[in-house]
């Protein structure tokens, strides 16, 4: 039976959150809520628009919830994702990542004739030419922003003559809708000394600005300028070059981005949001418990998992193994026993994400809904 399956008795139950069956994927929508209320209120202070990255919770509900707080639409990394959230009602989707096989452009110009937005990205005057072939015979045009690199090299192109030709062609192709500009630098994101991160943000956008002044002299303005994330969400608006953010760990929160703030001494500004409940099975051994949530409950490229609630001060989380996880804690205060439920907090929260089918949504001790992840496993 799946996870959705075996708790769907405890909707609405009181206390029906510490009856989960574990290892369970579970948001507090408190704290989600706030969280995306108080990026909300960022973005409109500073005159930018949301376009939330849906990478990291690539569900229907959340996405409807960031778009009822103001955001135009969603961003995906994948276009599997945009075919996931488009079946759930999403209908305006940014697809970040470059799809260049024929296969996929042509699901792709399919996605295109079926919502009534679909945002791709292009860094390729080749890949654009096997777009036009494709979205031509189609009549509507396939909307696209060039793909800018801010100097990480992973996607996009440098800012200058090789970016301009790319905007050039596209904007003349009647096939083409060109929109603005990509640029996102995702290696300054989790940098901990905000000095450092503050400097290379808006040096990346300082040459990004600099490029959209040299397409204003060849008569072309870009309407969207999408970029910027959670590490740096409070410095890009202040280069006033990005027209929108793409934002998308803010609700949830993860070991590692609270440490962006807490290792130089600041705090997070938003709350961690999503846990992973588990439960401890065994514990015959005085200050250890095995957990049921191993390698497998959680991402573990960014480390062990912090516990946040259920065990002992000065408890501290390992893996035993796929299956099982393992609780080190001072046997002076206190002894765990089996049944005993523990809350941690993710390293890595897409990653973890994208372990689960569902997500239990609590308020409180209740369970208030369990959301399917659409867009999970959507890796093409």
């Amino acid at each position: 039976m799946r996870s959705e399956e075996l708790n769907a008795d405890l909707i609405g139950v009181g206390g029906g959150r510490s009856r989960l069956a574990t290892p369970a994927l579970v948001i507090d929508l408190d704290l989600l809520e706030d969280n995306i209320a108080h990026m909300a209120a960022h973005a409109g202070a500073n005159g930018i628009a949301l376009r939330p990255h849906a990478k990291t919770h690539k569900c229907s509900q959340i996405a409807k919830l960031q778009i009822a707080a103001g955001a135009p639409g969603v961003c995906v990394a994948k276009l599997g994702e945009a075919e996931a959230l488009a079946e759930a009602g999403i209908d305006s989707i940014l697809v970040t990542s470059p799809v260049v096989t024929d296969r996929a452009i042509a699901r792709l110009v399919a996605l295109n004739s079926k919502i009534r937005e679909l945002i791709a990205v292009c860094d390729n005057c080749a890949v654009a030419k096997r777009f036009a072939e494709v979205a031509a015979s189609l009549g509507k045009p396939l909307k696209l922003l060039v793909d800018i690199d801010p100097g990480l090299g992973r996607t996009g192109l440098r800012p200058g003559t090789d970016a301009i030709a790319l905007v050039c062609e596209i904007a003349r192709n009647p096939a083409f809708e060109l929109k603005g500009l990509q640029c996102y630098a995702g290696d300054l994101q989790h940098l901990e000394s905000y000095n450092e991160r503050r400097a290379k943000s808006l040096a990346a956008l300082a040459d990004l600005a600099s490029l959209c002044r040299s397409l204003e002299s060849e008569g072309i303005a870009p309407e969207i300028v999408s970029g910027g994330g959670t590490g740096t969400f409070d410095i890009d608006a202040e280069a006033r070059i990005l027209t929108e953010l793409q934002v998308g760990s803010y609700v949830f929160m993860d070991r590692q981005y609270n440490e962006v703030w807490e290792k130089s001494g600041g705090r997070a500004p938003f709350a961690t949001s999503l846990f992973v409940q588990t439960t401890v099975i065994s514990a015959n051994r005085d200050g250890l418990a095995t957990t049921d949530a191993g390698f497998k409950a959680f991402a573990t490229d960014a480390g062990v998992p912090v516990i946040v609630g259920g065990a002992p001060a000065g408890a501290s989380y390992f893996f035993f193994g796929d299956e099982q996880g393992g609780i080190l804690y001072p046997s002076e205060r206190g002894k765990l026993q089996p049944g005993d439920v523990v809350v941690c907090a993710v390293p890595h929260c897409d990653p973890t994400v994208n372990l689960y089918d569902c997500y239990h949504a609590v308020r409180g001790d209740r369970l208030e809904a369990i959301w399917p992840i659409e867009g999970r496993g959507r890796s093409a």
